[in-house]
């Protein structure tokens, strides 16, 4: 009997921000061919009952500032399984382009001659609106500013300081190290009394949120237990949830 011809795949696909079934169907339909999966912290591991059981399914997730698996492991991990095995799904929580390393990965198979797929997934931000916070409303914010807490070298992005000039709603990833910093950054920009909101686990059962003013941060991440993941929301988009919040309590009297 002739061995089976390996073709070599990579699909980096993003398991959405935590709830198993906001996977997108193509992601799934995927998942249900892999012969191998290298799976993130983040993913929802619900996921892994979606692959075949023969399937090899492998964590390689990052602890925050925590244990990790070293990116060049993973990178070896891919080019192994990929010629190897076949079929190889990256899995990554929310979506592998938005602070996920996902493209570094696709640009390493490539140089390797391996065939490469992106399936894009729900980004965890896009958890607000379960919240009810929307990323922008007419009249109150008609833009949105992405930007990580905490960059390679650990420092805060200088971004931050451009995305509060606006009126634009800026969302703060990796961020929960840098409440502190945070805070004081608007405070100097004699923005401190900014609605802000801090969301973590949006979509699953034990998800936690507090809205507030951006120079208490700290406090409303330590009043109510937030730790990370979690996302940062900053801008008047917050407050929408508290006037909806007002009007239903009003219906109720």
């Amino acid at each position: 009997m002739e061995d089976k011809i390996v073709i070599p795949e990579l699909f980096v696909v993003g398991a959405g921000p935590g709830a198993p079934d906001l996977l997108t169907i193509k992601g799934y339909k995927v998942l249900q061919q892999a012969a191998v999966v290298l799976y993130d912290n983040l993913a929802n591991k619900e996921l892994l009952d979606v692959a075949p059981a023969h399937a090899d399914k492998i964590y390689v997730g990052k602890q925050p500032y925590g244990e990790y698996t070293p990116q060049e492991s993973i990178l070896e991990m891919i080019k192994h399984y990929c010629f190897t095995k076949g079929k190889v799904v990256r899995l990554k929580g929310g979506d592998p382009f938005i602070f996920g390393r996902g493209f570094e990965e696709i640009i390493y198979a490539r140089q390797l001659g391996i065939k490469t797929h992106f399936i894009p997934g729900i980004t965890s931000m896009q958890g607000c609106g379960l919240e009810d916070i929307p990323l922008t409303h007419r009249t109150i914010s008609e833009g949105i500013w992405i930007v990580t807490g905490t960059k390679k070298d650990g420092t805060l992005s200088a971004d931050l300081r451009l995305a509060m000039q606006s009126n634009a709603t800026v969302v703060v990833y990796m961020g929960m190290k840098k409440l502190a910093s945070i805070a004081d950054t608007y405070i100097n920009e004699g923005r401190g009394d900014m609605p802000a909101a801090i969301i973590q686990h949006a979509s699953l059962k034990h998800k936690k949120s507090v809205s507030g003013l951006v120079k208490d941060l700290p406090k409303m991440a330590s009043d109510r237990g937030l730790t990370y993941p979690a996302i940062i929301i900053i801008g008047y988009v917050v407050e929408v949830r508290d006037i909806l919040d007002m009007e239903e309590n009003e219906d109720t009297h």
